[in-house]
């Protein structure tokens, strides 16, 4: 039953305009990340791309350090919406922040004092000087430990629904960084040193807004027990940091062993990959910040229909969304790397990586979706079962199929682990939350969208027109990644109502008056 007094019924425009300044925002950060690349391997060259595939790399292992503070955060701030009661949710985040910092200046000094052993032990460096890759690697524990505290302060506006202004202020950074880095090369020098201050202070820049943001969001007022909130919640933060951990790994582990096993340069290729495949995420990442104080909202107010229905609809939705791209990035992966970096010889390098490194990030995508279930209910157990699961075999499989085939073996290991990974936390799941639903919401939500989207890629592959070059090719693919999405919302009846809903809704809002002076 609802809490008396509360509503779990909230505005559908409000969950809709969140989400759609989410993908709004995370499109753009992916074209400004796609678009700036090719200037880094221009100025910096495979090696210095290397360097910054590296960075991205421990910036993701660091993450585990968070010790589920910013998932928790956020829960608690929905909680607080829920219960009208931000005042816990405003101690949490005066302790957490303290945390944060502490292990922000902890991350900067350790990470700078361990360069010298980095760049002569693990990366391969092979034109760069070691004495160049050691201070290259000092200048990563400085960006690094600028960057840190910001997801904490966009996981509090994200519980707050200020998820517009959390997702402004994240496309704002990610164009200041890339925008302001290829000047820097282009007028400054043209070197990774000169790109990681750049990097430094447009992250610190960040953190500052969204700490600014966060605080406004949630109000200042009341005593700060910071101590004692942490306290309360230390349960549930430690079981979504050892997800963290193991997701950490999980999600990391090729590319951490591929910088060893693999010359700087080859890396860099891969990474080239990578970054292709990455940008699947800008659909899972809004569905994330929107599904989970949504669902934190409904569970804390009992509300099991709209629960259920609110999940089906979003794995339709983001399967719709995933796949149909998965699809081109697959079928036309030679064409846009072609396209996009302009060089044969990286196409050639770097397109037969890409189709098992989209499938496997599609497949993780549509996962974001029962894991926010998981963790809206505090059922942190289930993810970190079937991540210990997926960890005992990601490891001993990425180092053998690494070593034996290269990239294309770290490749490979991805997409096997994912396909697992899919499989056994799904059921975990639908195991104790929505019993009983498990088997249509794998042949259904999920099974229906990517046998489309298979369906569609066949076609496209089998009827590609002869003439027409790189950029009719890659068009040609993007409206049967289109005619796919189309497809799958069709099959869906309830998408095609959601569909409607959220147009009749649109359409009956009243104008905003204007302002006269």
């Amino acid at each position: 039953m609802p809490i008396e007094g509360i509503s779990s019924q909230e505005p559908r425009g409000s969950v809709g305009r969140g989400l759609a300044a989410g993908l709004g925002a995370s499109v753009w950060t992916a074209l400004v990340g796609l678009a700036v690349i090719p200037f880094y391997v221009r100025y910096l060259g495979l090696e210095g791309y290397g360097l910054i595939g590296f960075l991205a790399t421990a910036q993701a292992l660091l993450q585990l350090l968070d010790f589920g503070l910013a998932a928790t955060v956020n829960r608690e701030v929905a909680r607080g919406r829920a219960s009208g009661d931000l005042e816990p949710a405003r101690s949490l985040l005066h302790g957490a922040a303290l945390v944060y910092w502490a292990i922000a200046a902890a991350i900067g000094l350790g990470l700078a004092l361990a360069a010298p052993a980095v760049a002569a032990k693990w990366l391969r460096a092979g034109t760069l000087s070691a004495g160049g890759v050691a201070g290259a690697v000092a200048l990563m524990a400085l960006v690094i430990a600028c960057r840190w505290p910001g997801p904490l302060y966009h996981a509090a506006l994200m519980g707050a629904r200020r998820v517009a202004l959390s997702s402004l202020l994240n496309a704002v950074s990610v164009t200041v960084a890339g925008a302001g880095a290829v000047l820097v090369l282009a007028f400054v020098s043209p070197s990774v040193q000169a790109w990681l201050l750049w990097q430094a202070a447009a992250g610190l820049a960040l953190v500052l807004a969204a700490r600014a943001a966060a605080w406004r969001a949630l109000g200042r007022g009341g005593g700060r027990s910071g101590p004692a909130e942490l306290a309360r919640v230390w349960r549930f933060a430690a079981g979504v940091s050892a997800i963290g951990v193991a997701g950490v790994v999980l999600t990391q582990a090729d590319k951490l062993i591929l910088s060893s096993v693999l010359p700087l340069a080859e890396y860099g290729a891969y990474m080239l990959a990578v970054a292709i495949a990455v940008t699947l995420y800008l659909f899972s990442q809004p569905f994330f910040n929107v599904l989970y104080p949504r669902f934190s909202f409904l569970a804390h107010a009992g509300d099991a229909v709209a629960l259920g229905e609110t999940y089906r609809v979003a794995t339709r939705l983001l399967a719709a969304m995933a796949f149909p791209a998965a699809m081109f990035f697959c079928v036309f992966a030679r064409d846009l790397v072609q396209a996009w970096t302009g060089s044969p010889a990286l196409a050639a390098s770097v397109a037969p990586l890409v189709p098992m490194l989209a499938a496997g990030v599609a497949l993780h995508c549509v996962m974001h979706v029962p894991y926010a279930l998981q963790l809206a209910h505090g059922l942190t157990r289930l993810s970190l079962t079937a991540s210990l699961v997926m960890l005992a075999v990601a490891v001993p499989l990425t180092i053998a199929l690494a070593t034996a085939y290269g990239a294309a073996g770290g490749a490979a290991a991805w997409l096997a682990l994912h396909v697992l990974g899919t499989l056994l936390g799904s059921w975990l799941t639908h195991r104790h939350l929505l019993r009983g639903t498990w088997g249509r919401w794998l042949a259904i939500d999920v099974g229906v969208p990517a046998a489309l989207s298979a369906a569609a890629g066949f076609a496209a592959w089998r009827l590609e027109p002869a003439a027409g070059g790189e950029l009719g090719r890659l068009a040609w693919g993007a409206a049967w990644a289109l005619a796919a999405f189309a497809a799958i919302v069709a099959a869906s009846p309830g998408l095609r109502a959601s569909a409607l809903q959220y147009a009749r809704d649109f359409a009956q809002r009243p104008p905003v008056p204007r302002q006269h002076d």
